[in-house]
């Protein structure tokens, strides 16, 4: 049996590997994406979109969002997006490819971005 990777869970334990560091929990997250299906998710589902960095794992963007925005998670779906071909002129060129990351909250938990709640 092959140790298991660092911050990742064991296969038949169901807690979370060592805890991270501070630096790297607040490098994880890199920006929300606000479009209108991640609008619908977060009125439908209490599911919150955010694009992170490629090489993070579930484990680490879950304690990210609990500790940057003092919520509990549900769950956390990542997408790979892989970046799209271009052109600029006759240039070809490509955009960077990215991860997104679906973050299920737990009920009665919310995240407010625009700041209405304190209004």
């Amino acid at each position: 049996m092959s140790p298991p990777k660092r911050n990742s869970r064991y296969k038949g334990n169901k807690t979370m590997s060592v805890v991270l560091d501070e630096e790297r929990l607040y490098q994880i997250i890199l920006k929300a994406v606000i479009s209108e299906k991640s609008t619908v998710l977060a009125d439908k589902h209490n599911q919150v979109v955010f694009q992170v960095k490629t090489d993070a794992s579930k484990d680490e963007i879950r304690q990210a969002v609990e500790k940057l925005f003092e919520v509990k998670v549900k769950n956390v779906q990542v997408v790979n997006v892989r970046g799209k071909v271009k052109r600029i002129g006759k240039t070809p060129g490509a955009r960077s490819s990215w991860k997104k990351a679906y973050v299920c909250l737990q009920k009665g938990q919310n995240i407010d971005f625009l700041g209405m709640a304190a209004a």
